[in-house]
């Protein structure tokens, strides 16, 4: 098992350098005067070019990138080019809002969307297709429209929850939670959906199997066998589905995050682009690819967790 963490460390470790490297050469590529950006139109020629000199953009772009993987790699991800503030702190502000929303939206897909499959792939029947249509529905529908729809209804219609804003745990906890309802809500209806379908199918194939009949005619429980047996040898697929939903949280968060007003890594990611703020840019999408790499190296520990094989493989 530790053999495969290492592995897995290793490879993360080489994404990261390889996705840095491809975006910072695309957002080169891209064109456009950034130098002129950020002094202004009225700017004259010299100006532009002593912004360019004191930003390295009149380095090769081979150059600019070996000077900001050093700083990276000893931790310094620079300035902002247009706000003049520290990018690292800036991210560690704005870091909690995102992990909140993505991490309490898996958490309550993993649980309602596990329960869900696990029903349905029992029960059959009546109970079965309801969950195809719930299905459909959560696949059909974009998360942005879902926070329109709630904000519309829950926070103006019925001021229950607030429309926008984030209030850290530190601060209030049941600030917190209600800062983030909604927005966890409008994202984990897709990522629920998700999880409850590949539950479904995979413990209806493990159900099937020989060796639940095995385990049914020795006289063990339907709970023990569903849950004991069957769940246990159905989760990997369902996890592998979460675990890509949970990257799939963080890029709607950009949007979400936007409809909400949270001051998270979305909002940030999204400015910066716009800016073609590179410095801010770069310091996200390594953040980001940690974030993914992480995940996956949880997912390979749970896997060793569930199947003994995979600690040895």
């Amino acid at each position: 098992m530790l053999a495969l963490l290492g592995r897995r460390v290793l490879s993360g470790i080489v994404l990261v350098f390889v996705i840095s490297a491809v975006t910072f050469f695309l957002i080169h590529l891209a064109g456009g005067d950034i130098a002129r950006t950020i002094v202004g139109d009225t700017a004259t020629e010299e100006q532009v070019a002593r912004k360019a000199a004191e930003l390295g953009l009149d380095q090769p772009i081979p150059a600019q990138y070996v000077t900001w993987l050093t700083d990276a790699v000893r931790g310094d991800f620079g300035t902002s080019w247009f706000t003049n503030q520290g990018i690292t702190a800036s991210i560690v502000a704005k870091l909690p809002v995102t992990v909140s929303v993505a991490i309490c939206g898996t958490v309550v897909s993993a649980v309602i969307g596990f329960g869900l499959g696990t029903l349905a792939a029992v029960r059959r029947g009546i109970v079965d297709r309801f969950l195809q249509v719930l299905v459909v529905v959560g696949f059909a529908l974009p998360n942005f429209w879902l926070g329109l729809v709630l904000v519309a209804t829950l926070a103006v219609a019925l001021p229950l929850l607030p429309a926008t804003g984030f209030v850290p745990i530190t601060q209030s906890p049941t600030g917190w939670l209600a800062s983030i309802t909604l927005p966890v809500t409008a994202l984990a209806i897709g990522v629920t959906a998700a999880t409850a379908q590949q539950t479904r199918s995979a413990l209806i194939d493990v159900m099937r199997q020989d060796y639940i009949r095995s385990l049914r005619g020795r006289g063990l429980s339907a709970r023990s066998v569903v849950f004991k047996h069957g769940l246990r040898n159905a989760a990997p697929a369902a996890l592998t589905v979460l675990s890509l939903q949970f990257i799939n949280l963080l890029g709607g968060a950009v949007i979400i995050e936007r409809v909400f007003a949270l001051p998270g890594l979305g909002s940030m990611a999204l400015d910066a682009t716009t800016q073609g703020d590179v410095p801010s840019i770069m310091a996200i999408v390594v953040f980001m690819v940690l974030i993914v790499v992480g995940v996956n190296l949880l997912l390979d520990v749970a896997y060793g967790w569930l199947n003994p094989k995979v600690r040895v493989s």
